[in-house]
């Protein structure tokens, strides 16, 4: 009969597991130095964790650079892909916005209140390799999504530059290469540093929003002192249509088009660490944090929601439908048409100043959301090189990325919406299948009916926005493919690397080692564990004595790695101490067998000082497929990866733990 003996709750011997090479060059090391800002203002994985925070109005500023800087082009958009039913058609869009995104992305916040999403709620729900594969997939459409708000909205403020009545004459024909200089710029921030973003994100916002304000209420004015405007549209609505049923079903048909306007909900919830909470709140349910989040998200909302409306209104009665197609001059730039010509050019002029600022700041806002997600999955899966935690090589990267997509796409606001619209649609429909099955999972019967509507109605937007403007999926498609090849070679380079940060020992286990340690030598033996076994530990220790040649009198101690997850990457290790049949045996739950193995001899060695010995056997069957079996299953060729990880990771030949093989 077995003698287990299990010491929970005993205190742990945290021992470090060292496996990063600092750069030899100052260049890498510059470049691996990530950018710490001492007022948190810097989104970055490499940010101080300090606590100060912000009030949810402020911080919403800082959503509101991607959000409501789509006022910048929104209305051209609209009204170039719907035509005279763009107002319906916004209001549509409004009412999912209101009813739909608002909804998921509040209950988003509620249960991803980290930062992470609705990313992080799917990855949950999904064990092993399919919820790694499927959280690559949405990583391409965030990508993609983050990558054009960058491109695309710096295009804009080029086209607003060129536009201005008083902008040099060299601008003329330079929409490619001022678009490139803005994107350099913007790389350059975040090379340099990233400070006080929200306070200059306030500033922006709140003067752009002014300023759009009287934009609006000047043109509507004109409408309602001019209502021969309104005749005239009303006319030719109905002239071309027909009946007001086939408004209505036009409206619904080319809403999606128009969905460059639910934008920013995503980033909402990325950035809930930043609002204030409470410190009588537990971290484990922040209330206050989350009811910031939410006030957030509502009030955004609402004030978007607003100009939506009434900003489409005033375009498509004041603008002349020619003016909106390529070449005319309210192509990506409506609302700046209409400060020129009903407040003057120096008014005009401050609008374009204050919306190629904010259509600049956008970009910050989608390269902090890069810099955030990045790093926060693709390396924790091994997926990714280390360097991909770093801040300023990943920005290089981006930027390169961003040149070749502004190359490809020449600059045009109009052919990289599509991509646009299809990342926010796909990361809002994630969230949408995320809240349902949460609420599934609850038992919340009408919130399940609720969601799992808004879920079919924003399937249906995003299959309807693939199929009018299938560019969207294929530069998605792009993105997808390269985060899946690039993860994969990664995840092969790295096969041989450490894989735990730190590997805990309890008081049993710690006994165990230093026990042996005292005596000169650490003699391991690997174990595969099996269900209890009577005489598994005696007839193994008797074969490893015999056929390795280990002294009678030596004392020895198992190790058992027992499995888990073989997708995760890095993991905390912990090894707990316990006697089995009078014989004391380590054991650790981990994905990655050889990996595991070496992290905890290599721990040994650095609690006690005193190099061990591991005795292995050899692995039945054929090496190429056990070599296979590693890479996915984590178990496989268990001896010779031990002892190529060791080696990796321990150059010293006098320092690196023994592997003995029969």
């Amino acid at each position: 009969m077995s003698e287990d003996s299990d010491h929970q709750g005993s205190p742990a011997t945290v021992v470090p597991v060292a496996h990063s090479k600092a750069p030899r060059t100052s260049l890498g090391r510059w470049l691996m130095t990530g950018l710490v800002d001492d007022r948190g203002g810097h989104q970055g994985p490499h940010a101080k964790q300090v606590e100060q925070t912000h009030s949810w109005w402020r911080v919403m500023c800082l959503t509101g650079l991607d959000y409501f800087s789509t006022l910048g082009y929104q209305p051209a958009i609209a009204a170039l892909a719907a035509g005279l039913v763009s107002p319906f058609a916004t209001i549509v869009l409004v009412a999912l916005t209101l009813l739909g995104a608002l909804p998921v992305y509040r209950r988003v916040a509620k249960e991803s209140f980290r930062g992470s999403g609705s990313i992080a709620m799917l990855e949950r729900l999904l064990p092993w390799w399919s919820g790694k594969l499927f959280v690559l997939v949405l990583l391409g459409f965030a990508a993609t999504d983050f990558m054009i708000t960058i491109t695309l909205s710096a295009a804009d403020a080029t086209a607003h530059a060129i536009a201005n009545p008083f902008a040099p004459a060299f601008f003329d024909g330079g929409q490619v290469w001022l678009t490139l200089v803005l994107i350099a710029l913007l790389g350059l921030v975040f090379l340099k540093g990233f400070r006080e973003a929200i306070r200059v994100a306030v500033l922006l916002v709140a003067v752009f929003l002014a300023l759009n304000l009287v934009v609006v209420a000047v043109s509507l004015w004109h409408v309602f002192e001019n209502p021969i405007v309104f005749d005239d549209w009303w006319t030719a609505l109905f002239t071309q249509y027909g009946n007001p049923w086939l408004v209505v079903g036009v409206a619904l048909i080319v809403f999606p088009k128009l969905a460059l306007g639910l934008s920013g909900f995503e980033t909402g919830v990325a950035v809930m660490p930043q609002i204030h909470g409470s410190t009588a709140d537990p971290a484990s349910h922040p209330k206050a944090r989350i009811r910031g989040a939410r006030r957030l998200l509502t009030t955004a909302a609402v004030i978007m929601s607003t100009f939506l409306i009434t900003s489409s209104f005033a375009t498509t009665l004041l603008i002349p439908q020619a003016e909106f197609q390529p070449g005319g001059e309210a192509n990506g730039r409506a609302l700046a048409y209409l400060a020129h010509a009903y407040l003057g050019e120096g008014f005009g002029t401050v609008y374009d100043v204050s919306t190629i600022l904010i259509l600049w700041f956008a970009g910050a806002s989608a390269m902090a959301g890069l810099l955030n997600l990045v790093p926060r999955y693709l390396p924790k899966y091994g997926m990714a090189p280390q360097w991909a935690r770093a801040v300023r090589p990943l920005v290089i990267v981006f930027t390169l990325i961003a040149f070749l997509i502004t190359i490809v796409f020449e600059a045009d606001v109009d052919a990289q919406g599509g991509a646009y619209a299809t990342g926010v649609l796909v990361l809002i429909t994630s969230a949408s299948v995320a809240v349902t099955i949460s609420a599934w999972q609850r038992r919340q019967r009408a919130q399940l009916v609720g969601f799992g509507a808004i879920t079919a109605v924003f399937l249906y937007t995003t299959v309807l926005n693939i199929i009018e403007r299938p560019d969207g999926l294929r530069i998605a498609a792009l993105f997808i493919l390269g985060i899946l090849v690039i993860s994969l070679i990664s995840r092969i380079g790295r096969s041989f690397e450490l894989r735990a940060p730190a590997v805990a020992f309890d008081a049993e286990a710690m006994g165990f080692i230093t026990e042996d340690a005292t005596r000169g030598e650490l003699l391991v033996i690997a174990h595969e564990p099996h269900p209890d076994q009577e005489g598994e530990y005696a007839a193994k220790d008797r074969d490893e004595r015999r056929y390795s040649k280990i002294p009678t009198g030596a004392r020895t101690v198992f190790l058992e790695v027992h499995p888990s997850d073989s997708s995760d990457f890095e993991e905390e290790l912990e090894v707990t101490g316990v006697h089995v049949s009078g014989y004391r045996v380590l054991r650790v739950r981990s994905g990655n067998v050889p990996n595991t193995i070496a992290a905890v001899l290599l721990a040994v060695r650095d609690a006690t000082g005193v190099v061990p010995t591991v005795y292995c056997e050899w692995t039945e069957g054929n090496p190429i497929s056990n070599m296979f079996r590693y890479l996915i299953t984590g178990v496989g060729e268990v001896a010779p990866v031990t002892r190529e990880v060791l080696r990796e990771a321990e150059p010293d030949l006098k320092r690196r733990p023994s592997v003995h093989v029969v």
